[in-house]
């Protein structure tokens, strides 16, 4: 009989590990796409954003074309990659569109009546709060899927996410030369 108490009072302890494993797996799944959830809000309000200060640049811009296109198709791939759920050819897109819109800032300062617009001024400003607000929701993302990553490797815990079927999530990464400072001398050259 002793022997029957011992073997259940075993069995139900790793069942309680067990559980308290799964809902810490849980835990973090869910604060990974909530993180997601984060920068989907923010990236959103700059989609929004965008339209407007091309709008504005084109009144002033006349010869700038180019340079209000790539903005513009940058914020198509960022939306495309948003809506397909693709980290990394969102992170490929956020890198164009971060670019583009540096080399927009920057062609801007050689007109001095658009930087003077306030509706420009006050775009310039909103875009770059909500540019550091994901730059900030970035890396909180990132840091939420690392810890998910690296607790669903962990034994005993990857017993128990193989099998319920968690999965891994992607890093949200830009590539180097998306990150680069933008080269005012080549754009003033043009």
């Amino acid at each position: 009989m002793t022997e029957l108490l011992v073997f259940l009072a075993l069995v139900a302890i790793v069942l309680a590990y067990g559980v308290t494993i799964y809902n810490g797996l849980v835990t973090l799944r869910e604060n990974v796409k909530k993180a997601w959830a984060n920068i989907d809000v923010l990236l959103r309000q700059r989609h929004d954003e965008i339209p407007k200060l091309v709008e504005t640049c084109k009144q002033y811009m006349g010869y700038e074309q180019e340079t209000l296109t790539k903005v513009m198709q940058a914020r198509a791939r960022v939306s495309a990659a948003q809506a397909d759920g693709d980290v990394g050819a969102l992170g490929r897109a956020e890198g164009q569109l971060r670019m583009g819109l540096g080399n927009l800032f920057a062609v801007a300062e050689q007109y001095p009546e658009l930087k003077a617009n306030e509706s420009f001024q006050h775009l310039q400003a909103r875009i770059t709060t909500l540019e550091e607000s994901i730059a900030d929701r970035r890396e909180f993302y990132n840091e939420s899927v690392n810890q998910n990553n690296i607790r669903i490797a962990h034994f005993p815990d990857l017993i128990v996410a193989n099998f319920f079927s968690f999965k891994g999530a992607e890093l949200l990464e830009f590539a180097d030369e998306d990150l680069a400072d933008v080269n005012v001398k080549e754009l003033f050259s043009r």
